[in-house]
This record gives structure tokens, sequence and C-alpha cells, in this order.
């Protein structure tokens, strides 16, 4: 008697294997698939990254100019800071009248002809007696006092307002074609004074109403209207 063959489940058999290969290899280039776009996508972050490094270049550049600027000016700031006071010879001065009649003030200029940048303190001593040891102060008016301190550069001028009575005719006013001028150095009064002339025609000086504003690069209104 013959054994009957039972082909159905060898068919079967068969078919499961092939279909778990077939699932295999689909599962396979699924996972290929998959690990390639992880791939594109790491990628495209690292480019992002270098971009964004790139940026970051571009912000250190910015930070490099920021400090550049910085430098450039403590540079001048430094530069400012180490021009010496003006004395008597490193500048000329000259005056001119104000507005008027009756001229109740005059301008002082003072133009750098030293050849170098040089600051010029605080206010012009001034003296209107016949000797620059016997005359009368002439008291600074503070509201004039500048923030900064005037440096001069070579050709430059600078420039002070000057009361030098309360006009009209007073008994107490004297004539006055020359007069006296010195400086400020680090310490205090300059040694030495530069005789300037006064305007043409003269000047009537009151030494009780007379002041000064210190020097400015221009005379301005309010702080120089006294």
């Amino acid at each position: 008697m013959r054994t009957p063959i039972r082909r159905p489940a060898v068919l079967a058999a068969t078919a499961v294997a092939a279909l778990s290969l077939t699932l295999t290899a689909c599962g396979g280039e699924d996972g290929s698939k998959d690990n390639g776009a992880a791939a594109s996508v790491s990628a495209e972050q690292g480019t992002s990254g270098s971009s964004g490094g790139s940026n970051g270049g571009g912000a250190g550049t910015t930070g490099s100019t920021g400090s550049t600027s910085a430098v450039q000016a403590s540079a001048k700031k430094k530069s400012t800071a180490k021009a010496p006071a003006c004395t008597v010879n490193d500048v000329k001065i000259s005056a001119a009248k104000q507005a008027g009649p009756p001229t109740t003030h005059i301008t002082l200029t003072a133009t750098n002809i030293s050849g170098h940048a040089c600051t010029l303190l605080q206010y012009p001593l001034l003296g209107f007696g016949d000797l620059p040891q016997t005359s009368k102060d002439v008291p600074a008016v503070a509201k004039s006092k500048p923030g900064t301190p005037i440096v001069l550069n070579a050709g430059t001028p600078a420039y002070a307002a000057v009361r030098i009575n309360n006009g009209g005719v007073d008994e107490k006013n004297h004539a006055v074609s020359s007069f006296y001028v010195n400086l400020f150095a680090a310490d205090g009064p300059a040694e030495g004074s530069k005789t300037v002339a006064a305007p043409k025609g003269g000047i009537a000086v009151d030494d009780a109403a007379a002041k000064t504003g210190y020097w400015t690069y221009e005379l301005r209104n309010g702080a120089d209207e006294f």
C-alpha cells in the first residue's frame, strides 16, 4: 500500500518561507530607506550647523569691528589727554569789540600757532592795569565753563567773552589801549604773560565790573552772556 504524499503541507511551508523572505527583504529595504533619510537629515543639520558657525563668525567680525572702534576712541582720548597745556608762546591772542554801542564786552581769540596740539586750560588771566603784577584779578564766570577740555589742533582758535564795564559813562571807567593776558598751566597760573592790543579806539574798563568767561570752541548763547 502506498503512503499518501501530503503536498499541500509542503506547499504551505514553502509559501510561508517565501513570504518570510519577501517580508525580510522589504523590511531591509525600508530600513535602508530610513537609514538614508536619517543620514540626509543629519547632513542637513550638519550643513545648518556650519551655516550657523558662519553666522557666528560674522558676529565675531562685528565684535572685532566694535573692538577696533573702541580702541580708536581710546587712542584718540589718550592723544587728547597727552596734549600739553598751551603757553602764551603757543597761541596768538587778539581782542575785538562785541556789538554796541556802548561797548560792554570784548571777545578774545586765541589761535594755536605752535604747530602741535595743546590744551587751553580754564580761562584767560587778565590784567587791565599798568603792570600785570599790580593789575586786579578779573574773576571768571562759572556758568561759562565748558564740559570738556579745550584742545586746539595747530591753526585752530578758541574764544572767551570778557565784560569790561556795565555800559554808559562812569567815572570808574579808565581807558585801556592794551592789556595783559596770561594762561593756566597744569598746576596753576603759568609764568609770563602776553601784551594784547585793545580793539581800535581803545576800551573803557571798570575793574569792579570786569568778568571773564572760560575758553570755549565757540561763544554760546546763555553760557557766555553775562
